[in-house]
């Protein structure tokens, strides 16, 4: 080779890898779900602050027509949740709709570029939620230096297919997998794929969504990597153990293992990219809410697990709840940050979960920096169920939202609805969190919508502020007899016709004795909105200081019911889906409620700055970016089917100064 073609390719390999070094330092865009791959959800951009902020206006506004496709179609509309935030690379915004329709546009204008339409037969498959959360970014690091740059966008579809366009022309790469797709179905039944896939280097890592309450022998939970290049399978891993080296004694009793399902991983998986670690957020084994099929702690389910991203070989997990019978997955994405204590820097990973707590680990070893205890819980006396004797605790964070329940503790507008809600609170079995679910009915405190939802959390490294928003709600959980069909009838009748109940959801949990029911520990109002049976507020917005593991503050969120009527409702909260978002200029941004508002709050004081209506409820997590020197926030604004409360929508809109 002569000399000088020798050294252009030496300072061209040179470049290429410094390439993403210097666009990570310069860059302000938003490259993944979670801003980058470790999920801090966090702009570098201080151009909007805590002076500023209320200056903000509506920068453009894209309409996706969404609505159209559900039109005459209830079935859909009840389903449908538009859950989406965008990634944002050299100006161009990338989100899907809940039909996985993928849409580029200019980040500047709200000017569409493209759309892809994956053509789902949106009538033959059963869903049991119509989303879709994110799409991913890859581009081949020779981009910009070497002619021929690859540039990706990566998706997975509720109906179980994984895809990969050319984010410059949406066309479907035609040398991966089958003309751009790969079949997540073939050998594991129906799965969807509801959160953006993670991306580690050329590998796409993807989990699914499996119905885990209908039987044992639901689905298996497999984790899978892929080849961005031709969609060949690089890895599997299953979070329930099939090779005996992964066996812990006691955790899956008597082949346990092999007669049940799901622990599958639907929620957000993060990447450490310097170590080469990827990280399992899993959840329960099928079902829930009966484990005698399941005994034992049913190790690597309710955990994050944390693999090498290039192999899937096994490195490490923790468990957050041993023998899940409460739907206690893990439901968010795993933040990864570096943790500054005593003077010593540690790569630490903070785990959220649906029972408020926080466990904060080290990322490489899986050791708590901050400390947590085994403490006994209530055992279960429902026959063939042993539940697990003790739980992990953390000590700090202390946990938070809804932890205990007392009769003190009932609430309702007025002397005689809080006398209804104390009649009901005698009336189910509890005995504290981790109440088994019982035949007599058990008050689930949390209820599985959280604490911490899939809206998880996001930390400010200058501030090194962990900030979450939660729900602070119970629910009701009852074991009924499978083969009396008019227990069930005439219980699931009584519910119906009393006012102080919302409808119960119903599984039935088959290769068990038993079905169960639930539902939300609230009541509906004739005149609109909910309230809880226990004491407002009932959602919440907090941060905590991870110098020391205490919070900082804690503020209502949102507001349920009509507050021209009675503004006391806005001090009540409001349940919430969809995370935060943070800014350099010190700025918490959240939708997440059902009153159709985008708000601002000072991080470090949670003091609220801003809010503003939206034509929808913004059930999803808003993100930032600049483009040309300018800030923009972004939110979806589409509502929830599935909540009777929230406005039904089609909407993306910025917002800049």
């Amino acid at each position: 080779m002569p000399a000088k073609t020798h050294m252009k390719n030496l300072c061209i390999l040179a470049l290429s890898a410094l390439f993403p070094l210097l666009t990570s330092a310069q860059s302000l865009d938003w490259t993944a779900y979670g801003q980058e791959p470790g999920g801090k959800r966090y702009v570098a951009s201080d151009q909007i602050t805590p002076k500023n902020v209320s200056q903000l206006q509506v920068a453009w506004q894209f309409q996706t027509q969404e609505l159209e496709t559900y039109k005459g179609e209830g079935y859909l509309l009840e389903r449908a949740a538009f859950e989406a935030t965008p990634v944002m690379v050299d100006g161009v915004l990338y989100f899907p709709t809940p039909t996985n329709r993928v849409f580029a546009i200019d980040a500047q204008t709200g000017k569409e570029i493209w759309q892809f339409d994956p053509n789902m037969d949106l009538f033959r498959t059963e869903f049991s939620e119509l989303t879709c959360r994110g799409v991913s970014y890859w581009e081949n690091p020779q981009n910009g230096i070497m002619e021929g740059a690859e540039k990706r966008i990566v998706m997975g579809t509720v109906d179980g297919r994984l895809f990969s366009l050319d984010a410059v022309t949406g066309k479907p790469d035609p040398k991966f997998g089958k003309e751009g797709v790969v079949d997540l179905k073939l050998g594991t039944g129906l799965v969807q794929v509801t959160s953006a896939p993670a991306i580690y280097k050329d590998i796409i890592i993807v989990g699914s969504s499996i119905g885990d309450n209908n039987r044992t022998h639901a689905a298996s939970g497999v984790v899978r990597a892929f080849s961005i290049h031709d969609g060949a399978e690089r890895w599997a891993f299953d979070p329930i153990p099939q090779s005996p080296d992964l066996l812990i004694d006691g955790s899956w009793q008597e082949g346990s293992a092999n007669r049940t399902g799901a622990a599958n991983v639907w929620a957000t998986i993060s990447v450490d990219e310097e170590n080469g670690l990827v990280y399992l957020p899993s959840s329960s084994p099928s079902p829930d809410f009966y484990g005698g099929e399941r005994l034992g702690n049913n190790d690597y389910a309710n955990s994050v697990i944390a693999l090498d991203a290039e192999t899937g070989e096994y490195r490490w997990h923790f468990q957050v709840v041993h023998h899940d019978l409460w739907d206690y997955d893990i439901p968010c994405q795993p933040v990864l940050f570096e943790l500054e204590r005593e003077g010593k820097k540690q790569p630490a990973v903070a785990i959220g979960t649906k029972m408020g707590h926080i466990f904060i680990l080290n990322r490489l070893t899986g050791e708590p920096i901050f400390p947590f205890e085994e403490r006994p819980v209530p055992a279960s006396d429902v026959p063939g169920e042993v539940a697990a004797k003790t739980q992990p605790f953390p000590i700090l964070p202390k946990p938070i939202g809804l932890q205990g329940i007392t009769l003190e503790d009932a609430w309702g507008p007025n002397a005689e609805e809080r006398q209804k809600s104390q009649e009901l609170i005698q009336s189910l079995r509890y005995e504290g969190i981790f109440t088994p679910p019982s035949f007599e009915g058990t008050l689930v405190s949390p209820g599985n919508t959280g604490g911490i939802n899939w809206g998880g959390m996001s930390y400010d490294p200058d501030r090194q502020i962990l900030v979450t928003n939660i729900n602070r709600f119970a629910y009701m959980v009852k074991l009924l007899p499978r083969h009396e069909p008019k227990v069930v009838s005439d219980y699931l009748n009584a519910v119906r016709s009393d006012d102080n109940m919302i409808d119960p959801e119903t599984n039935r949990m088959i290769g068990t004795p038993y079905r169960m029911a639930r539902y939300p520990f609230v009541k509906a109002l004739e005149s609109g909105g909910i309230f809880g049976h226990t004491q407002p507020p009932w959602g919440t917005i907090l941060g905590i200081d991870l110098n020391t593991g205490e919070k900082l503050w804690e503020k209502p969120l949102g507001y349920m019911g009509d507050a021209t009527q009675n503004p006391e409702v806005k001090k009540w909260g409001s349940i919430n889906l969809g995370g935060t978002c943070l800014t350099a200029g010190g700025l918490t941004f959240v939708a997440a409620t059902v009153d159709n508002h985008l708000r601002a709050f000072e991080t470090e004081t949670g003091k609220l700055l801003w809010e503003h209506p939206l034509p929808a409820s913004g059930i999803a997590t808003p993100m930032s970016y600049e483009v040309d020197g300018e800030q923009y926030i972004v939110i979806a604004a589409g509502g929830h089917g599935k909540n009777p409360f929230t406005k039904m929508g089609d909407y993306v809109i910025a917002f800049s100064l």
